[in-house]
């Protein structure tokens, strides 16, 4: 053989073994900074960068990650956490206790805006024994902190304070301790991750890539035409496609995510419960979920599988007669196309993400419902920017469709607490304040469940969200990825097993 056909064979050797494990999201994430995560495309990407004190194992229990043991006080008011000794950053840094320190005061620092800051609300001190072991000191008796220690930790020596921001230059050159490194950002939007070498633990896959796909349609083809080995959830009119292709596997798998239509309740006229509850009444639910889709409909800020979710809460269901009755209580009536009040038809501005799958489909299902029952609808549909712009900064809409996705935790305080940083939509109710607060302190479980189930029927009482659904999820991977574990949430947990051939 000669030399330049020996050194071609070992190129394309070199390609075969670096091929990556290429997936799919509508839009590739702004920024990589767990400390401020709002989108389930990043949530994924950081579970492939950085990694926690403890993780999920395959039953969905605490093990350890970074963290190899726990010594819980007798008062349970304290803990000691060892840490894995020989784990480095990114950089070849060694990971020690003040990484930990750091992370838990930058979360905790006002300044530092985080949406996670709840997340260690309960750590009223964190203190470093020496290198290698910290001690956590609760605000009250934690019966299983491992639970709630699942935070990823950033490096101390890349920041120059704990008042961590969104815009610092670690959110497109980010150092974890992941098994995966963020080797670059492509023109493409894509962005390409490399195993890293000195990673703690074993891991399969060399190479993995992540690419803006922001038609659905298209990342399906993509999969069946083997441009992608894993799509993260399958639209279901591509479900039966799909699934008569032998090169590719379905992975059914459950989420705690659910939709809702939320009111803004600081403008009138829906700072008027009756004017909520009535265009509550006029949605049939059932209708708008046929067309994108199989799931199960809520009837509060649940999900129906949860252990805090409140079954006694009757669903809400199409009334016309309660719809009517409760807007001629509030003002208003009905002698031509629209309800109106003062003159002016009861108008509803209608905002939703232009990135939320089969949004379109079911904003044009809805605006018909409320139409056909004399509500003026008025939607519009933005980018990501003017998301954040429109509904996070200025609160300027009138009604948002969107979807909420949490962890295990499920702890919703920051989207229903009237103090809650994600809370957009104004919320307030005290009695609904005090059950969270006591939920998230309680550490008795039963206590807990009781407390949101209180919290389920006190919110869906008020109405400030027209609660929809939470739809059954399939993830489409090639045949040739062995070893698929899904993880619910964050999707890419177990994938250090998953190995491609």
């Amino acid at each position: 053989m000669t030399l330049r056909a020996l050194t071609i064979a070992s190129l394309l050797a070199a390609t075969a073994v670096a091929a990556p494990l290429r997936y799919a999201e509508d839009r590739a994430p702004p920024i990589v900074n767990p400390l401020f995560t709002t989108t389930m495309s990043e949530a994924r990407l950081a579970e492939l960068v950085f990694e926690g004190l403890y993780t999920d194992d395959a039953q969905l229990s605490s093990i350890g990650r970074l963290a190899t043991s726990l010594e819980l006080a007798e008062d349970r008011m304290s803990a000691i956490v060892h840490l894995k000794p020989g784990v480095t950053w990114h950089d070849g840094e060694t990971f020690d206790s003040a990484d930990v320190l750091f992370t838990v005061r930058a979360l905790k620092n006002e300044k530092t805006a985080s949406t996670d800051r709840g997340r260690v609300a309960f750590i009223k001190q964190v203190t470093a024994i020496d290198d290698h072991t910290v001690q956590f000191t609760f605000e009250r008796e934690e019966y299983a902190p491992e639970d709630k220690l699942h935070f990823k930790l950033l490096p101390e020596h890349v920041f120059a304070g704990t008042a961590v921001k969104r815009t610092d230059t670690f959110r497109t050159k980010p150092i974890g301790t992941g098994p995966y490194t963020v080797d670059h950002f492509n023109d493409d939007n894509s962005i390409s991750l490399l195993q890293y070498d000195n990673y703690h633990d074993a891991t399969r896959l060399g190479a993995i890539t992540m690419r803006e796909v922001a038609d659905k349609n298209y990342q399906s083809k993509l999969l069946l035409y083997e441009s992608l080995e894993a799509l993260v959830r399958v639209m279901p009119r591509d479900l039966a496609t799909l699934q008569a292709d032998r090169k590719i596997e379905l992975y059914p798998y459950q989420t705690n995510s659910w939709w809702y239509v939320g009111f803004q309740q600081a403008r009138p006229p829906f700072d008027d419960a009756r004017v909520r509850e009535a265009l509550t009444a006029m949605v049939d639910v059932e209708s708008l979920l046929a067309p994108i889709g199989t799931g199960e409909v809520v009837t509060g800020p649940f999900v129906t599988s949860s252990p805090y979710y409140n079954h006694k809460v009757e669903r809400r269901t199409l009334n016309e007669s309660k719809s009517s009755q409760l807007l001629e209580a509030a003002g208003y009536s009905r002698s031509g196309e629209y309800w109106t009040k003062g003159g002016e038809p009861l108008t509803l501005r209608l905002t939703a993400q232009e990135s939320l799958e089969t949004s379109q489909d079911v904003v044009i299902a809805l605006q018909s419902q409320l139409e056909s029952q004399g509500v003026k609808v008025e939607p519009t549909f933005v980018g990501a920017a003017e998301w954040k712009s429109k509904v996070w900064n200025d609160r300027d809409f009138d009604a948002v469709l969107s979807q909420w996705s949490f962890d295990r935790s499920e702890d919703i305080t920051e989207q229903f607490h009237s103090g809650g940083k994600l809370n957009f939509g104004s919320y307030r109710n005290a009695d609904v304040d005090t059950l969270l607060e006591e939920a998230r302190d309680t550490s008795d479980p039963q206590r807990k469940k009781s407390l949101l189930r209180d919290a389920h029927a006190a919110i869906a009482a008020d109405a400030p969200m027209i609660f929809l659904w939470t739809l059954d999820s399939y993830s489409a991977v090639s045949r040739r990825v062995d070893n698929v574990v899904i993880h619910p949430f964050y999707y890419f947990t177990w994938s250090r097993e998953w190995e491609l051939r």
